[in-house]
């Protein structure tokens, strides 16, 4: 606990160095955004120094050999280390901490929404709740999936002992503590108010909340950026014997078209808040209208925001992927088909950024390209798709938990894929665009594609990085209940979308009442059935029975290593030397070797 002490100490001190000195050099009040920026600069430099960083990176700066803690207790969750099963723990507890606030912060809304008129919050506060639970879990389903699992499984998947950048990997994840403060603490500065797309010309006035939204959000993109460059090179250079990229696991290969695309276009959203953050503090009028304007701001944000929804979506294919093959007793149906529409989608995925934008006033020559191939994406994705049916199909099903969610994910999927279509149309979007029709059918595609895909891997992989089972009776229950829930709180919304229901309002007339009541209370209901989760999970981790290395008998290569994987994950090098996926064919040999190297009795591993 020194490290988080001492960071949270250093980011304190940072922070009122930060505003000191703005205030020293210019005059105003601390709560200025000028200050609160520089604030943040510094806090965020004394917060990752704290944390480890000046063992880490500090003492290579000035010669020394740098260390970073290797300590085998609970302690290791809270300071700097490169064990990457402990990074994606760290991932997992956090971004779940983070999914349940954001979770919290929906049924407000939709206690509010419930009746016409405004009873618990007024339309502006409304606005500020909106935008909160809009940035919350689209950062969940951003990183959930790869920060957590791909960080744990990805390595152990293909043979190696850690990542490529063990220390890179550990700054990625505590780049993220700062990014959940900072956007809880936008009330203390008004909150923001413009929306978790922060669109211009709305995010350049306002609250100064939106200054601790943008400094939150560039650096979650450098979070982004460097996990996955790390995943890019440890799959590329780490590979174990025989692992060629036809025997990749298809979990990993969903982890790196992911990581490709975090890597490539993450910087497209940090660079429009830098501009926004440049209009708000430094007088220049990037989005003004007599320079960029706010559809230059758009451009901006959907090239990167659309290839963000395949950031959320294409990890969530590799679990149910994986899961489907598990628990099917099959080969995954069209692998090489499979792999080819991942990368696909990685490629298309950066060329329909505008279908979001048919009502911004861009160019009408524009909107056809932009429909064509939109409408294509979904052949790839498609393709995956009918791989998991095909898996399924006359397969030896074993119903437990992740399956069941994985069923859940296909109907939601299904759904959200669907109307999908209808908004790629122009003349469809046209009148469905800004009704609750998007929001439900954004909801279906992100919460269904991705966060369903999160809790499915929680627990399909819950056993291997705890050692133990849950109650498998309860996590039965609760997947039922939150795929039935889920839909009963968001199929009423696309009705009232088509009958004309604008989004991101607080009110609404007196028409809609009934299927908006209906949706709130189902959303309370849905929220509440996460308390089952988190008992099952927490109480399983601490108390459940033992699993044993394999107690799904799956093929891949973390299922063939103990629970939890031991520190170094393989005691000698695996040598694969079969398909992933074919039952009854030999996968991995474990030639004789030295054991993995320990640390030393100081506790401290030596980096080189």
């Amino acid at each position: 606990m020194k490290y988080l002490i001492r960071a949270i100490v250093l980011g304190i001190v940072g922070y009122i160095v930060g505003v000191w000195l703005t205030l020293a050099i210019r005059g105003g009040s601390p709560t200025d955004e000028v200050a609160v920026v520089f604030g943040f600069i510094l806090a965020l430099i004394g917060w990752l120094a704290g944390i480890g960083g000046i063992e880490a990176f500090g003492r290579q700066w000035i010669g020394k050999t740098p260390e970073v803690s290797t300590a085998r207790g609970w302690q290791r969750y809270f300071q700097f280390t490169v064990d990457h099963k402990v990074i994606g723990i760290q991932y997992g507890v956090t971004l779940l901490g983070v999914l349940l606030i954001g979770g919290f912060s929906a049924m407000i809304m939709r206690i509010e929404l419930a009746s016409p008129g405004m009873s618990i919050v007024d339309l502006e506060e409304f606005n500020k709740l909106v935008s909160m639970h809009g940035i919350l879990m689209v950062a969940v389903a951003v990183a959930g999936i790869i920060g957590a699992f791909g960080n744990y499984i990805i390595p152990i998947q293909i043979g190696a002992a850690d990542m490529a950048f063990p220390r890179l990997n550990a700054l990625s994840y505590w780049l993220v503590p700062p990014v959940a403060i900072g956007l809880l603490s936008a009330p203390l500065l008004g909150s923001f108010s413009a929306g978790w797309t922060a669109y211009a010309p709305l995010s350049v006035g306002g609250d100064s909340g939106q200054i601790l939204f943008n400094m939150a959000i560039i650096t979650f993109g450098l979070s982004s950026i460097l996990g996955g460059l790390n995943i890019i090179v440890t799959v590329i250079t780490m590979r174990a014997p025989g692992m060629t990229w036809g025997r990749l696991p298809i979990f990993t290969w969903a982890g790196f078209a992911t990581a490709l695309l975090a890597f490539t276009v993450t910087q497209f959203f940090a660079a429009a808040l830098v501009l926004i953050t440049m209009d708000r503090v430094a007088g220049t009028d990037f989005f003004g209208p007599d320079v960029g304007t706010g559809i230059l701001y758009e451009h901006i944000f959907w090239f990167y925001s659309h290839p963000a929804v395949y950031i959320m979506v294409l990890p969530g294919f590799g679990v149910i992927l994986e899961i489907a093959t598990a628990f099917s007793r099959k080969p995954l149906f069209a692998y090489k088909a499979v792999v080819g529409s991942l990368l696909t989608i990685v490629g298309l995925s950066v060329v329909v950024w505008a279908h979001h934008m048919f009502t911004s006033g861009m160019a009408d020559f524009l909107q056809a390209p932009f429909m064509i191939l939109t409408e294509a994406i979904s052949i790839p994705t498609g393709v995956i798709f009918l791989s998991i049916i095909g898996t399924l199909w006359q397969g030896k099903l074993w119903f437990r938990t992740p399956l069941v969610i994985a069923f859940g994910w296909l109907f939601n999927f299904l759904i959200g894929g669907i109307t999908g279509i209808f908004l790629a149309d122009v003349a469809t979007d046209i009148f469905l665009h800004d009704t609750y029709f998007v929001v439900a059918h954004f909801h279906y595609t992100i919460v269904g594609g991705s966060i369903f895909a999160l809790l499915a891997a929680f627990f399909y992989w819950f056993p291997k990085i705890t050692g133990r089972m849950y109650n498998d009776k309860l996590g039965i229950i609760f997947a039922v209940s939150v795929t039935v829930l889920f839909n009963t709180t968001f199929l009423p919304l696309f009705w009232v979308g088509i009958n004309g229901m604008n989004r991101r309002v607080g009110d609404y007339p007196q028409a809609y009442e009934s299927a908006n009541k209906f949706a709130s209370v189902s959303a309370l209901l849905l929220g509440s059935t996460f308390l089952l989760f988190v008992g099952n999970i927490a109480w399983s981790a601490v108390a459940g029975p033992k699993a044993g290395s394999n107690p799904w008998n799956a093929r891949t290569l973390e299922w063939q290593v103990s629970s939890p994987p031991s520190h170094h994950n393989f005691r000698s090098q695996p040598v694969i030397v079969g398909p992933p996926y074919d039952y009854g064919v030999p996968y991995v040999v474990f030639p004789d070797a030295e054991p993995a190297p320990e640390p030393d009795e100081s506790g401290k591993e030596v980096l080189v």
